[in-house]
């Protein structure tokens, strides 16, 4: 039996259901020319949002494809957690008949999503100034390392290197951990996000006002506004006020603390929380302390803040210390690891770990919506495609004959595999 999805959830629809969904991007035709993570991501959320997306594949298919584990050949890990609700056209772009092909497709499209480098795009004749002739609706979504209005233009870019280039190593080594990496594609995911907050907002535009546009989401300003809110700090002023950096999460301190059996995160926030856990601890004294009882207080001695906490966390057990806490509404965290949240009973209770079967890898397990809504948003309609899938059908859409398709095929211009992805 399969387990609930989230489009089981209250304010999903299930995938039996057919005709109108009531989605908040039905109707709206994305074309993907993206691979790896950030595109494929932004354009998996727009899918899920009830977008058609179509991803436009070269003939070798997305990288994420090769990645392990696998089961088989083209269907990485990473792919099919990048790349549910779409439709995949395996086409070469280089040969006439291809590129023709994606422009055909563009012209009928509201949102083309691109990770490719300007210069490439525009020896393609797929810059925005070569195509909004013919589609003056579209919405153009480039999305690359660097704004192409810096001198950084054109620079290959990377998660690591972004994440490298933004402060965020730099921020791990002020606070004590050593400069190194996020264990997660943290930049591709930031940058995803705010693509997707992009495409909307112009498509709302699009609505209010007509009209498509040029966007362009570049991986280092997108993860320097995502760094540097709280940690501008001093430099927020003019001359400065004080050391750039926020020096709460800067503290080395800043570490979920030994119990007597475990680890856990504590952390008091408000005003009145600290005067419950100094009481809790039997140390109502400071919550009358100036040097503890204010936030203000409590930023000029964190390190004494952090010492008490230290010192009093391995007189009890995890699961003490969590009754307690939780008894006197005082924020507290559980240190999982990656293995503890597919039993975690919220999330099960919140079916983020769907199964489905696959018509080619057999059962898997993907990740669920994190938001419910009153009325239909997110819903899985497809699961991640087999290279070339659509291939045929996106390529009849377009106006091209079977005799043409097939010709493309022999050639080695497309890859039709014509495997159909229920949702089951």
């Amino acid at each position: 039996m399969t387990s609930p999805g989230p489009e089981d959830e209250p304010g999903h629809h299930t995938p039996a259901q057919s005709g109108a969904t009531g989605q908040p991007l039905e109707g709206v035709r994305v074309i993907e020319m993206a691979t790896l993570g950030m595109g494929p991501l932004a354009a998996q959320s727009l899918g899920d949002y009830g977008a058609e997306v179509i991803k436009v594949e070269p003939i070798a298919g997305d990288l994420f494809r090769q990645t392990t584990p696998r089961r088989s050949e083209g269907m990485g890990h990473t792919f099919l957690q990048f790349n549910r609700n779409k439709k995949s056209l395996a086409v070469d772009v280089k040969s006439e008949r291809g590129i023709d092909l994606v422009r055909r497709l563009i012209r009928g499209a509201d949102v083309l999503l691109s990770n490719t480098r300007s210069p490439s795009m525009a020896r393609l004749g797929l810059d925005y100034v070569s195509l909004r002739g013919d589609n003056p609706e579209l919405i153009y979504c480039a999305c690359y390392g660097f704004s192409d209005l810096g001198p950084y233009a054109g620079r290959p870019a990377a998660d690591d290197t972004i994440q490298a280039m933004s402060g965020l190593v730099d921020l791990q080594a002020k606070a004590g951990g050593g400069a190194h990496f996020t264990a997660s594609v943290v930049a591709d995911k930031v940058v995803a996000m705010t693509i997707v907050n992009a495409v909307m907002a112009a498509l709302m535009r699009r609505m209010k006002h007509g009209g498509g546009q040029f966007l362009e989401v570049p991986m280092f300003e997108s993860m320097v506004a995502f760094v540097m809110p709280e940690h501008m700090a001093g430099k927020t002023y003019e001359p400065l006020q004080g050391a750039v950096g926020y020096s709460r999460l800067l503290n080395p301190n800043r570490i979920p603390f030994p119990t007597r059996d475990g680890l856990l995160c504590v952390l008091p926030y408000t005003d009145k929380q600290w005067s419950r856990f100094f009481t809790l601890i039997g140390r109502s004294d400071l919550a009358d302390s100036p040097d503890y009882a204010t936030l203000e207080g409590r930023g000029r001695n964190i390190e004494a803040v952090y010492a008490i906490i230290r010192s009093v966390l391995p007189s009890k057990t995890t699961a003490e210390w969590i009754a307690l806490l939780a008894e006197n509404d005082i924020l507290y965290g559980e240190v999982n690891s990656v293995e503890d949240l597919f039993s975690d009973p919220h999330l099960t209770a919140r079916a983020m770990f769907p199964e489905y079967d696959h018509p080619t890898e057999g059962r898997i397990r993907l990740i669920g919506y994190p938001v419910t809504s009153s009325e239909p948003a997110t819903r899985l309609r497809h699961l991640p495609p087999a290279l070339g899938a659509h291939s045929a059908e996106i390529a009849r859409m377009a106006g091209l004959s079977d005799e043409t398709i097939a010709v493309m095929v022999a050639a080695g211009e497309l890859v039709d595999s014509a495997i159909q992805d229920p949702v089951r």
